[in-house]
């Protein structure tokens, strides 16, 4: 088994809880040491062997009794939400919501998902069984704090798994209230677990025999990381990493609708979301109108305190994805870029940046090769549908797509040809509990929600029952 060594007498950097609208530090944990992290595990290899064996209508039980207190405690979540991320505090009620959702979506569908699949063959019977993996170790992000940690856990959990969640390190009270939530509504001990580590401290946990595989959102370089290191090991993983959205519009599409919706898409958690779009394709006979209103939009939004109902854009998460954000945005327009709206940070306390609008960088410029997360909208202009197909592959990422068209053979055309885990026609990109959520390319591998997302981390097992008298098996497989 791993451990983590560290300089003897120096202790770890404590885990900060840190309001990003003022700057205020709004509490400080230590992060779990050996001996502790240890017990964590065992503790969540104990619970498996009783939780896989539990009754579908218990776990369904327990996932409707978190339906319920998300519900009753929204306003209270929401709050906890906008002051730890600075997510706007109408969204964070709605993020609220959403998980009480999932839960209901699993518990009410996940036995049709889980029940035994008959196949017909030369048996007597065979049929396919899924049954559960062990302890799931998730790498949770910080944009979603409940939503991204409950669209794996309830199916997981459902599924006879039980967790190991390592969240994002600047929302450590959401981690925690997570954990509290499942307490409250009955889990056993060891079913859900939130360890508060450091990313070094990742390794330890998915080095350990007992960890049977995991479930990473995040960015590239940790999706390599622990990718890797489970590779090794042959545990499977899950991955949801970045994404540079495009926002298709095509001369057919309603100008007005798509305009308005590609506001709402870029702006959505103030810009830091993987599904929200980013590059926004624009067929040449409609592309002066819809730069008009894109611009008139991102400049209306309202930026503001987050605890204010009326506020669109709050502040970005930190400090560093502040000044990553911005030193993007100079690059972009230093390679020729033309700045419409925005490019700035706001003179104010807390990690504040002004929506902003680019258009028509350089193919080679951070704002077409790089996911810009913050409520920066990079504008493209193609001639014709085949080049709108071709500017929205052009991209290492490949999870969602928005194409605005009312041209029925311009709809299946991208439909087809677009390289992403989720295509929406004339709407906007959107998780959903009932459909599986996921990317292709560098936007990770493997699939959450949908009976898809509950398969993920089980043993997909065949059966095979011979009939009396027959051979048990042929001699070739």
């Amino acid at each position: 088994m791993a451990t983590v060594r560290r300089p003897r007498g120096r202790r770890p950097e404590p885990i900060l809880s840190v309001n990003p609208a003022t700057g205020e530090r709004l509490a400080t944990y230590e992060p779990l040491d050996e001996r502790a992290i240890e017990a964590r595990v065992a503790r969540a290899a104990s619970a498996f062997e009783d939780h896989r064996r539990s009754p579908i209508a218990e776990r369904s039980g327990l996932l409707m009794r978190l339906a319920a207190l998300l519900d009753e405690e929204r306003e209270r979540l929401a709050r906890l939400m906008t002051l730890e991320m600075g997510k706007p505090i109408r969204a964070a009620g709605e993020e609220a919501a959403k998980c009480a959702w999932a839960c209901r979506f699993y518990a009410e569908q996940g036995a049709a998902m889980l029940a035994d699949e008959p196949v017909a063959t030369d048996a007597a019977r065979s049929f396919v069984r899924y049954q559960p993996l062990g302890p799931v170790l998730a790498v949770m992000p910080w944009n979603f704090p409940f939503w991204q940690v409950f669209r794996f856990a309830a199916p997981a959990v459902m599924a006879g798994n039980v967790a190991l969640l390592k969240h994002a390190s600047n929302v450590p009270q959401c981690a925690l209230a997570i954990e509290d939530l499942f307490r409250r509504a009955g889990a056993p001990e060891g079913v859900f677990q939130t360890l508060l580590i450091h990313a070094g401290q990742v390794e330890r946990v998915l080095d350990d025999a007992r960890v049977a595989a995991a479930t990473l959102t995040g960015s590239e370089a940790a999706g390599r990381a622990v990718a890797s290191q489970a590779g090794a090991r042959i545990k499977k993983t899950v991955l949801e990493l970045g994404g540079s959205d495009p926002f298709v519009v095509m001369p057919s599409a309603d100008l007005h609708e798509a305009a308005r919706t590609a506001v709402k898409a870029r702006a959505i958690n103030n810009g830091q979301s993987c599904i929200a779009a980013k590059r926004f394709i624009v067929a040449g006979p409609v592309a002066d109108a819809f730069e008009q209103r894109l611009v008139a939009g991102m400049s209306a939004l309202v930026v503001g305190d987050p605890l204010d109902p009326a506020t669109d854009v709050g502040p970005l998460a930190t400090p560093d994805i502040l000044t990553g954000l911005h030193a993007q945005v100079e690059a972009s327009v230093g390679a020729g870029a033309r700045l419409l709206a925005g490019g700035r940070r706001l003179e104010r306390p807390g990690n504040y940046y002004a929506p902003t609008v680019l258009s028509d960088p350089p193919a080679d410029s951070p704002a077409c090769r790089e996911e810009l997360f913050g409520p920066v909208a990079v504008l493209l202009r193609a001639r014709d549908a085949d080049d709108a197909l071709r500017l929205a592959n052009d991209t290492t990422f490949g999870l969602g797509a928005s194409v605005w068209t009312r041209d029925e053979r311009e709809r299946d055309r991208f439909v087809d040809g677009l390289e992403a885990g989720l295509v929406f026609v004339n709407g906007m990109v959107a998780s959903d509990p009932r459909l599986p959520f996921g990317g292709v390319k560098r936007s990770g591998y493997g699939r959450e929600l949908g009976v898809q997302g509950l398969r993920e981390f089980v043993n997909v097992k065949t059966v095979w029952i011979a009939g009396d008298g027959r051979r048990a098996l042929d001699e070739t497989e």
